[in-house]
């Protein structure tokens, strides 16, 4: 046991002090936090082109509806299309706008009609379209003789408020499943990008010692199945090293990046923008906090570790036995991971449907099998997903973990001091069954 936990120091320390483990959980963060930075610049930056744009209304009752706006000037004209167009290319202006009589009021259609040099941009046309469609809709109330009051009544919001069955049931608002699916998505991902990044450590980790030989010093006095797992136990606490700086620092250097440059994320600051009422914006930010609150994180928090645990040994010993099983050459990698590496898509996949339909046969069946359940059930999570599926899932990944790591380690034992031989399947396969 002492020789596995100097193996595991070695690992450990040896990869958390090297300068380039050193400078990717700092900069990271910084990373994150200068995107969060510059994307913020991207959406709040205001075009400097500005366009004047020509208006021909023969009927007149549009006037009202286009007002400059941003970038964008409305002059409304009289004469001749054909010599408007001419001043259009003449560049006196950026465009013209022709706005035909509305016709039969009953019409449920408007083509309006603009000439340009170039097409207009989608804020241009969307910014023209919504003025137009509201003025059209002022006219024809005002010329079939209707009650604003009346039509305003026939806009209702209808909203689902999901109920308990039983009174002792906890309740739960709207914004539930919305809430549940995007935890559920999150742990998802997070299993996705441990198995596949540091499971390929560990396979990288086993191939530069075998390539450099310098296993074959450390084989004379431990044994290989120790080996093994002290890479596996030493790369998975880097890795949660890694994951604990990040939890720490990307909160703090974003809200940091927030405060500095007066970045503002509340939904309710940009209501009026988004043609939310502040009020209801608000009220829909508390729901989803308080729902966040609700959440029983004191059993998703110890499960998704577990999961977590088991996918992460079960995975990382299959790359261990790969990277023990390739030579010199680099790509015979390539053909011994794929077998690996396509039940972690799938299960991505699967796990992207589970969010939507938690309670699916797909869903439930995916989760319990021991290749999917490490990134399907931490997403099926946060919807309370039954115990015994729970329980069933989680004590078949760790058997299943225990024999994977244990099938890994008959393979290491042989692969690790073999060389100059390309192995297939089928080789791995006799080295599974293969007597010490």
């Amino acid at each position: 046991m002492n020789k596995l936990w100097l193996i595991v120091q070695r690992e450990y320390l040896s990869r958390v002090t090297r300068k380039s483990f050193i400078l990717a959980t700092l900069l990271t963060p910084l990373g994150f936090a200068a995107f969060i930075v510059i994307v913020s610049v991207i959406f709040g930056y205001e075009s400097d082109d500005s366009k004047e744009v020509a208006v021909i209304d023969p009927s007149g009752i549009l006037q009202k509806a286009l007002r400059d706006e941003k970038n964008l000037f409305f002059r409304f004209v009289e004469g001749d299309l054909t010599e408007i167009k001419k001043q259009v290319a003449d560049h006196t202006y950026d465009a013209a706008l022709e706005l035909p009589p509305i016709g039969d009021v009953l019409n449920s259609s408007y083509t309006m009609y603009y000439y340009a040099e170039d097409a207009p941009t989608l804020d241009v046309e969307d910014l023209i379209e919504d003025r137009v469609q509201e003025a059209v809709r002022e006219y024809k109330i005002k010329a079939l003789n209707l009650e604003r009051a009346q039509l305003d009544a026939l806009n209702t919001r209808v909203e689902l408020d999901p109920e308990p069955l039983k009174e002792d049931e906890q309740d739960s608002s709207s914004m539930t499943s919305a809430i549940g699916a995007g935890i559920g998505m999150l742990m998802g991902f997070i299993m996705y990008i441990v198995v596949f990044v540091y499971g390929a450590m560990v396979m990288r980790s086993v191939m530069e010692e075998k390539t450099t030989r310098i296993v074959e010093v450390m084989i004379s006095s431990v044994r290989p199945f120790q080996l093994m797992m002290g890479k596996i136990i030493g790369v998975g606490a880097v890795g949660l090293t890694q994951v604990a700086v990040w939890a720490v620092l990307i909160p703090g250097l974003t809200f940091l990046a927030q405060v500095l440059f007066q970045i503002d994320t509340d939904a309710f600051a940009n209501a009026e923008a988004s043609n939310i009422n502040p009020d209801d914006a608000e009220m829909m930010l508390s729901l989803a906090l308080h729902e966040i609150w609700n959440i029983s994180w004191w059993t998703i928090l110890p499960l998704f570790v577990l999961f977590f645990l088991g996918g992460y040994f079960l995975y990382s010993s299959l790359f261990a036995a790969v990277g023990a099983s390739m030579g010199d050459d680099m790509g015979e990698g390539q053909s011994l991971t794929l077998p690996i590496a396509i039940p972690v898509i799938l299960a991505l996949y699967i796990m992207m449907a589970a969010v939507q339909a938690p309670n699916s046969s797909l869903s439930v069946w995916s989760s319990i099998f021991p290749l999917f359940s490490p990134i399907v059930m931490p997403a099926r999570l946060a919807f309370n997903p039954p115990v015994w599926q729970v329980l069933l899932s989680l004590v078949l990944l760790l058997g299943t973990a225990v024999f994977f790591v244990w099938l890994s380690g008959r393979i290491y034992r042989v692969g690790i001091l073999m060389y100059g031989k390309k192995v297939t399947l089928r080789e791995l396969g006799k080295w599974m069954f293969r007597k010490a």
